[in-house]
């Protein structure tokens, strides 16, 4: 019998249907986006429920952060994808050849962002530990299951075996300006709840929960491991995050007389 899951407009879906979805990114990042929450949602939540709200309404025009971090993902983990994208050698996106060819294929990339994706793939791939990581593993496998009662989904970007081979493990590839500040940005676009959500959605335990960081200046790459403080961090605040939803978009607490209150 197909299992079953329940998503936010209150409707069965078979998982395994759900699951085989989820690899075409319009689905993934459109209509499923409505009907789970994520790591990317409850960061919304945890800034405002009107920031969920809004994001939820209006399609939001994507940054030049995503974009250059989609780019490196796919450079890594998915070099066929990466090889079909569409390049435009042009200065700036406000060009007339440039703005032709979005509108003839959708979604374009520069020859610039092409570069510097393939320059911190280089340098990558070049790292003995990096490779390490990425052998004997699947990439981009999602996953969609209830934690603490809520849907939740998720993509991992590497799912591979322990060392010794007696559970799964998650590798995460991140890039930053500044490596040494890491630990900063963390906390900032709280990347301890996407440790708390995805260790349950995978099963993985947190100590095998590894972020693989790439500095977009110098190159340096470095190995961050998760603390049981990280991911309690983060399990407080997935929480808070779904108290709001369920406050806000389930119980019909009132969004337009929503406020802050802090004394400076």
């Amino acid at each position: 019998m197909s299992k079953k899951i329940t998503l936010l407009d209150g409707t069965d879906y078979d998982t395994k249907g759900l699951l085989k979805r989820m690899d075409d990114d319009s689905f993934y990042y459109g209509d499923l986006s409505k009907l789970a929450l994520s790591s990317s949602s409850i960061k919304d939540l945890l800034d405002s429920p009107k920031t969920y709200a809004f994001r939820q309404k209006y399609a939001q025009k994507e940054s030049q952060p995503l974009r250059d971090g989609w780019l490196f993902h796919t450079s890594i983990l998915e070099p066929d994808v990466f090889e079909k994208q569409i390049f435009v050698d042009v200065q700036s996106k406000n060009t007339k050849i440039y703005k032709e060819a979005v509108a003839e294929h959708g979604k374009v990339f520069t020859i610039k962002e092409k570069n510097q994706a393939e320059r911190l793939a280089d340098a990558f791939l070049r790292t003995e530990m990096s490779l390490k990581y990425l052998g004997n593993s699947e990439f981009e496998v999602p996953a969609i299951g209830m934690v603490d009662g809520f849907p939740f989904r998720g993509k991992a970007d590497i799912l591979g075996s322990t060392s010794g081979g007696t559970g799964n493990r998650i590798v995460d590839l991140k890039t930053t300006n500044d490596i040494g500040g890491f630990h900063y940005s963390c906390k900032k676009y709280h990347y301890d709840c996407q440790v708390y959500i995805y260790c349950n959605l995978f099963n993985v335990p947190y100590q095998e929960f590894k972020f693989l960081v790439i500095d977009k200046g110098n190159l340096e790459m470095a190995l961050a491991h998760c603390s049981e403080e990280f991911y309690l961090s983060g399990q407080a605040k997935v929480r808070e995050g779904i108290s709001k939803y369920k406050a806000f978009f389930q119980d019909g607490a009132d969004l337009d007389n929503y406020y802050r209150e802090f004394t400076l």
